[in-house]
């Protein structure tokens, strides 16, 4: 299920995942854990080094089926264990600026009745972006993506 946007520039994915908040964002703060389910098959994600904490840095680098490689930096803006995960690619490491921002990533993790309220909102630079970023495939690859943790926390 798909949450209304909050501005023009956002893309927003909402799903009730069946598995406590705890295994929920250890798939998104454990690399070896991400490593498995963080790309929409057949990529796959053969890197990822993740400081979870405000200021640390993640640099997660997925593989295509051709063997092009897509490597991601971040920082991490606030990080509330089990709840909240704020990240963004305006900066790569150290807070140093990246060349082109493009997001800032807003993951909740909400308790109901056992399982995850999931949400990930996407906030882009410009509507342009939001809207490359749509035509990429967001809605299919992050649905996709958010299929395959779900599977994977079932088995946590």
């Amino acid at each position: 299920m798909n949450t209304p946007a909050t501005t023009d520039r956002d893309l927003v994915l909402t799903r009730l995942i069946n598995a406590p908040r705890e295994k929920v964002y250890r798939a998104w703060t454990d690399a070896e854990v991400l490593k498995q389910w963080f790309a929409p098959l057949p990529y796959t994600t053969p890197h990822a080094e993740l400081d979870v904490r405000v200021g640390g840095s993640n640099y997660i680098t997925m593989r295509g089926p051709d063997g092009n490689e897509f490597p991601n930096r971040g920082v991490y803006l606030e990080v509330v264990k089990n709840e909240r995960i704020v990240v963004t690619d305006a900066y790569t490491t150290a807070w140093v600026p990246s060349e082109k921002p493009f997001m800032t990533i807003i993951l909740t993790f909400e308790e109901q009745d056992g399982k995850t309220k999931y949400t990930a909102l996407v906030r882009h630079w410009s509507v342009a972006d939001r809207e490359a970023h749509e035509k990429m495939g967001f809605h299919e690859g992050w649905g996709q993506c958010t299929d395959q943790l779900e599977a994977l926390v079932a088995k946590l």
